[in-house]
């Protein structure tokens, strides 16, 4: 049976950028299979003669570009004689091999993963959090031994990447790397991001994660007790550095600021609310979301506090932040000496806002949610759920209310 074999060239309508240009595709036909991948060429709609498959003109872009499209037509005439002359069935897959030359300056998986990771680098501290940036280095780092284990190679095309690449990986980190079910689904979706850039960029066609459905389960969110945060706030620290990380600490829970967020927070932040009084008014760097937070007592102490620190002055910041790596390893160790047994983390201070500090205390939950900054409330909802002393002060109430009308019946 004669092998049928059909090449053609488009302007992919659906794909236009940002000049208003669109990607001239190319579509493989053997047999009724169909490749389609782009050219890395664009043009104006007007210019492109669809009936010659070409640009019009004579122009040096006309040249170049049709002079392009030539090159990619004897290519695939070279590989079907190629082909041919080795007794090899011709295939799809066995043109997607031989056309290597065609794909030679298509990006690769590590590489464009790599580019993402180092403009996110040159970011921090204006656009990402430095944690924000190391799952990506992770992800990237696991990503690069899956290849080993999997391809015993170093780098994949980006064109080879399916549904089944991405089960194969999920299935590495749940075996291979030990990870538990929600570590594993994050890592694959940093993953997804860098492919939705590779869909933007017209690098790739189809969606290798239309089917994914990884699903993170809900944990508990750990946080403090009152009297665990009181531990550490009157606790007095000899080393004048964990007395700062515990301050900046104790600021965090009365305010509900992420690291990012108070490692960046200036004087122009604070203003006067619709009370008269002070106020956090900053957009959080995660989300972009409008965050108002009234200022406690204890969060204009620590304020007022650090006013003459130098790392204050020099760098305009209300609060000396250290990075986050040593804070979390400061707060391990004031952990230790205040006798909690819990692993403190500086993120924990967040938690602790949204449930020791209002939600047990009667703040509602839609202020709860707008001092975080949430977007939805079912992201604050969360916290509600981990309350227990709320729930048995609202059934205390209740019991006595009970009983109060039990006694009135029988007397």
């Amino acid at each position: 049976m004669k092998t049928k074999i059909t090449l053609h060239f488009y302007a992919k309508s659906t794909k236009m950028n940002a000049d208003g240009k669109l990607p001239i595709y190319v579509r493989l036909t053997i047999n009724g299979q169909r490749l389609e991948f782009s050219s890395k060429k664009f043009i104006k709609k007007s210019k492109w003669l669809p009936e010659l498959a070409k640009m019009k003109g004579h122009s040096e872009e006309a040249r170049s570009i049709n002079s392009y499209l030539d090159m990619m037509r004897s290519k695939v005439l070279s590989a079907e004689m190629s082909l041919m002359h080795q007794n090899e069935i011709v295939s799809i897959e066995s043109f997607k091999s031989i056309l290597r030359g065609i794909y030679k300056n298509h990006p690769t998986l590590v590489e464009v993963f790599q580019d993402h990771n180092n403009k996110m680098r040159a970011l921090v501290g204006k656009q990402y959090a430095s944690g924000r940036l190391q799952r990506f280095e992770v992800t990237l780092n696991h990503l690069k031994n899956f290849l080993k284990w999997k391809y015993d190679d170093n780098d994949i095309l980006l064109l080879k990447i399916d549904y089944a690449f991405i089960t194969e990986f999920e299935f590495y980190l749940r075996s291979v790397k030990n990870c538990a079910n929600n570590t594993a689904v994050k890592y694959v979706r940093n993953f997804r991001k860098i492919i939705n850039i590779c869909l933007n960029n017209d690098w790739i066609e189809k969606n290798p994660f239309s089917k994914y459905e990884g699903k993170v389960y809900e944990v508990d969110k750990e946080f403090l007790t009152e009297e665990e945060i009181q531990k550490i706030y009157s606790k007095k620290f000899m080393n004048t550095r964990l007395e700062q990380v515990r301050d900046i600490f104790i600021f965090c829970c009365f305010t509900g600021l992420a690291y990012i967020d108070v490692q960046q927070l200036r004087k122009d932040h604070l203003g006067i609310g619709i009370d008269g009084n002070k106020w956090i008014f900053k957009n959080r760097q995660k989300t972009d979301t409008r965050s108002k937070i009234p200022l406690l007592p204890i969060a204009e102490e620590l304020i007022q506090k650090y006013a003459d620190h130098p790392k204050c002055l020099n760098e305009d910041r209300i609060l000396p932040v250290l990075s986050n790596q040593k804070m979390n390893s400061y707060l391990r160790e004031i952990g230790d000496v205040c006798g909690i047994q819990k692993e403190i983390t500086f993120h924990m201070a967040r938690h602790t806002f949204a449930t020791s500090v209002t939600l047990a205390n009667g703040v509602s939950i839609e202020s709860v949610s707008k001092m975080l900054g949430h977007k939805s409330l079912r992201t604050t909802q969360h916290y509600a759920k981990v309350v227990d002393k709320r729930v048995s002060d609202d059934m205390a109430v209740l019991k006595q209310k009970l009983s109060v009308q039990t006694l009135v019946k029988t007397s």
